[in-house]
């Protein structure tokens, strides 16, 4: 029990006594033991193939026993489940608790809700819509229960402060948990209906092949984020004197990006772009970047390469897009005066643009072992100086709008060295372009 902090285990305790209390059925109900132990079963079959297979909660079939069974049996339908299913985590008993009463609670407070609003009399007589009012009821209770909880646990078990515990749960929830409540209300309505419980089966079919590309969509998703950061962190090795950099130049950038009104996928194509700007630099030999004193002009065009050599690396990565573009482009100017090829104005691409903005923003206001950061005030100065020669004015004035509202705030970006600054930096202190 040591893994679990003393104040969660007694919060555990304390649902699990609550959802205990809920189990106890009223004299004057009857018990529908039939339906209960097929949609336990039907449950735990559901759960044990979505975890191991896909990942994440499955409900439709809690919430059909919402619509179909009393408060108290409905309770009881996720607990064989939670008590036979495998504990990746110890203890195991806490959590198995945990398991158990959680969405036996949300359960039992959808199914209170549902027959408040005479929702069991629509599904047997599938009087749409008006069915559609308690189910819609139910999936809202089901979910506000399952956030409070969620939350709670997050308080007691720390460190997450009490004000946060439960931001953003029930809105992030409500969405997943409401498609689940239609195919848990179709369930249902099948189920009593003359075709019988096995038609309610086949809900779960489709419910099962959208589960299935979700998952995937975001085990996708989780291979792209672990390619950026390897090579971010292949980068940071190498150039370490600018470590966390390129994360930030990401977050910049999507601001720019939100300010300019992009849609979320260009949002994204952004930040990949801001954070793998500069990882060119793998190319570049480490003796050039770590020079003691300024680079020489052949030194200098070869560290001028590394937008081209960035390009090259992530061509075959088909996900980045037109991140590519500002990862070869990010040091061109508005006036043709950048490189690598010397482009002006429209001839540039757009994203390279707002990452030019973000990269020197960043640069500007990051504090390192040998330089102190410049104030955001100073920095918007600069760049405000610069737009029309050297930066895009439509970007500049984008982050400045975006930074009015949100703030920025710069971390240090290096480990203190042994021994005075970094010799690429004071190379770059020359001019050497970096």
């Amino acid at each position: 029990m040591d893994a679990v902090p003393a104040r969660a285990r007694c919060y555990v305790a304390g649902v699990a006594l609550l959802a205990a209390l809920c189990l106890v059925r009223p004299p004057t109900a009857p018990a529908p033991w039939s339906a209960t132990v097929l949609l336990a079963a039907l449950y735990a079959a559901c759960e044990r193939m979505v975890h191991r297979r896909f990942g994440g909660p499955f409900y439709p079939v809690l919430l059909a026993g919402a619509f179909l069974l009393t408060p108290s049996a409905a309770a009881l339908v996720p607990v064989p489940a939670a008590l036979l299913s495998p504990v990746e985590h110890r203890p195991a008993l806490p959590r198995r608790v945990w398991r158990a009463a959680r969405p036996a609670l949300a359960v039992w407070a959808a199914a209170r809700v549902h027959g408040a609003l005479d929702g069991g009399d629509a599904v047997v007589g599938s009087d749409f819509p008006y069915a559609l009012l308690p189910a819609g009821a139910a999936v809202l209770a089901f979910c506000l229960v399952l956030t409070t909880l969620d939350g709670g646990l997050r308080a007691a078990a720390g460190p997450v402060p009490l004000r946060r515990a439960w931001r953003g749960l029930f809105a992030r929830s409500l969405a997943a948990v409401a498609v689940h409540g239609l195919a848990g209300l179709m369930m249902a309505v099948l189920w009593r209906s003359p075709y019988g419980p096995v038609s309610a089966l086949l809900v779960l079919l489709p419910m099962c092949v959208s589960w299935w590309v979700f998952a995937q969509y975001h085990r996708e998703r989780a291979a792209h984020q672990a390619t950026i950061r390897a090579l971010v962190q292949a980068v940071d090795i190498k150039d370490g004197y600018t470590r966390g950099h390129s994360e930030r130049v990401g977050q910049a950038s999507v601001l720019i990006a939100r300010e300019l009104g992009m849609d979320d996928d260009r949002v994204e194509v952004l930040r990949f772009a801001g954070i793998l700007h500069d990882v060119g630099k793998l190319g570049v030999p480490t003796r050039l970047l770590r020079k003691d004193g300024p680079l020489t002009p052949e030194e200098r065009r070869i560290i001028e390469l590394h937008p081209e050599y960035g390009h090259e690396m992530v061509r075959g990565i088909s996900f980045l897009g037109e991140a590519r573009a500002a990862i070869l482009h990010h040091h061109e100017r508005l006036d043709g005066k950048g490189y690598p090829y010397g482009l002006a104005g429209a001839q540039i691409p757009e994203c390279a643009r707002i990452v030019a903005v973000a990269d020197a923003f960043d640069a500007m206001t990051s504090t390192r072992s040998y330089s102190r950061a410049r104030p955001v005030e100073a920095a918007l100065a600069e760049l405000e100086r610069c737009a029309g020669s050297h930066f895009d004015p439509r970007m500049v004035t984008a982050l400045v709008r975006a930074l009015r509202r949100s703030g920025w705030h710069p971390s240090v970006t290096a480990d203190e060295p042994a021994y005075g600054p970094p010799p690429a930096e004071r190379a770059s202190r020359t001019g050497a372009p970096r």
